[in-house]
């Protein structure tokens, strides 16, 4: 049986990782351009550590990142050479209202974009746009407290109704959040948060996240209306929680594991927070800041499709042994001694993203879009100027194989599949460059030097065929 006719193979990048010039075109500072390389990143990125500025010799890898805003044309010809159906890609936000407030928009950051999705166009490649991917405007974040104020909703719903009416015709599919659940994780990437004394985190991180789904429910329902041929989605941060053993108290652990994740696309996708939900939040002396009209919106605007990303499953303990962590810090589980890790302590599972597409599946009963999935690893130029990066091939097949037993023998609804990072891009939770997941290599180091030529590695030849096949010549 196979992928159905018109499957939307491709890749996916975001703004902050790939674009760099944040000065151009009248930008506007970011959230993510104070995200330094190094020690302090984790820092910041939590909320731990505020920065309000770019500082005197600290190396920031977003503001430069792999320069897709000059070399975009060269980029997507090259994902076109592949094959590409769809290529994802995200919205700085401070291109389109510097300020994040301003009464009109940045007529030169609308051309930007528009060009890109032409660009695509040309080629046949579907865009596939997050609207929002980590990016928040510092002025907001300093002038309101990012989405802890309820006047972020009306400032994000008009951008969206801009990228809607300008780009009516050029883009069909959208996401509104990234990873709307590492708020939990990571809350200034997230959303710009950063706690204030000895508040209740809970109660800031509830607050976020309640603006943004009151915020995603009213784009949708604009979005219906200015194109009904707009297919809007959500999307989560996905990876399923085994139980360390079956003792019924980790098997427990791992179905509330399961439930963090899960909660805000409940809404996004139900219309309504679950009952487990708003327990979760008493329990932490937290409550939803609703307002007339709040359950309305969030009950008649639900979502097309359920978007996600999978790189590992998780494991889940009632007693953790702190000794036997995984390494990665924004998703750090119980090791899984049946799995082997990626060099930076992912843990590799296809079946598990088989499982995970299952749990999504029967959960909502909706399409899935598989927007995030690769490898993180070091690449090698030989001697002859080739990338070998068979491991990476290696990562890529099992796992489209996972997902394509999910579609043959469990009879899911797949709209799609994007590879996280189809070019070399700045990683989000280290800063690094070197930890690469692109089928295009990108002449960049660490630390912000190289000449940023670009280069064919094994596996763009490798995904080639993959799409041409419709994904059944994995070899």
């Amino acid at each position: 049986m196979g992928f159905k006719k018109g499957f939307l193979w491709g890749g996916a990048t975001a703004a902050n990782q790939v674009e760099g010039g944040v000065f151009e075109c009248g930008r506007g500072l970011a959230n993510v351009d104070l995200m330094p390389h190094g020690k302090d990143r984790y820092l910041v990125g939590t909320g731990k550590k505020i920065s309000n500025h770019i500082e005197k010799g600290v190396y920031y890898p977003s503001h430069q990142a792999v320069d897709f805003y000059h070399h975009y044309q060269e980029d997507i010809a090259l994902m076109a050479e592949m094959g590409f159906k769809t290529f994802r890609l995200s919205i700085a936000w401070t291109r389109i209202f510097p300020n994040g407030d301003e009464e009109k928009p940045n007529e030169a950051g609308l051309e930007f974009y528009e060009n890109i999705f032409k660009e695509c166009r040309r080629y046949d490649i579907e865009p596939l746009v997050t609207i929002n991917h980590f990016d928040c405007p510092m002025y907001l974040i300093n002038k309101f407290g990012g989405w802890r104020n309820r006047k972020m909703i009306d400032c994000f719903v008009k951008l969206a109704r801009v990228l809607f009416e300008r780009y009516k015709g050029l883009v069909k599919y959208w996401l509104t959040f990234n990873e709307i659940n590492m708020i939990l994780h990571f809350p200034f990437v997230a959303a710009g948060l950063r706690f204030v004394g000895d508040e209740n985190p809970y109660q800031a991180m509830i607050t976020v996240a309640h603006h943004e789904l009151v915020a995603s429910a009213l784009v949708t329902q604009i979005a219906h209306q200015i194109d009904p041929e707009n297919q809007i989605g959500c999307m989560l941060a996905a990876g399923s929680y085994y139980p360390e053993t079956c003792r019924p108290e980790d098997y427990w652990k791992a179905l509330c594991d399961d439930r963090e994740s899960y909660m805000f696309i409940d809404v996004q996708s139900r219309g309504y927070y679950p009952s487990y939900a708003l327990k979760w939040i008493e329990k932490r002396n937290a409550s939803v800041p609703f307002i007339e009209g709040d359950k309305e919106i969030l009950r008649e605007n639900t979502v097309d499709f359920i978007s996600f990303s999978y790189y590992s499953s998780r494991v889940s303990s009632a007693c953790p042994d702190k000794g036997k962590q995984t390494e990665s810090n924004i998703f750090a589980s119980v090791v899984n001694p049946y799995l082997k890790s990626s060099e930076w302590g992912w843990q590799i599972d296809p079946l598990g993203f088989r499982i995970t597409i299952n749990e999504l599946y029967d959960r909502y009963q909706k399409p899935l879009f598989v927007v995030e999935n690769g490898l993180g690893a070091k690449d090698t130029i030989e001697e002859d100027g080739t990338i070998q990066d068979d491991y990476r091939i290696d990562y890529l097949r099992k796992h489209i194989q996972a997902m394509k037993d999910a579609v043959d023998e469990d009879g899911v609804d797949i709209i799609g599949y994007t590879t996280w990072g189809c070019i070399d891009l700045i990683s989000n939770g280290t800063g690094e460059m070197e930890k690469r997941y692109g089928f295009i290599y990108v002449d960049r180091d660490n630390l912000g030097n190289g000449t940023f030529k670009r280069i064919r590695k094994k596996s763009f030849y490798w995904y080639k065929k993959v799409i041409e096949s419709n994904g059944e010549q994995l070899e």
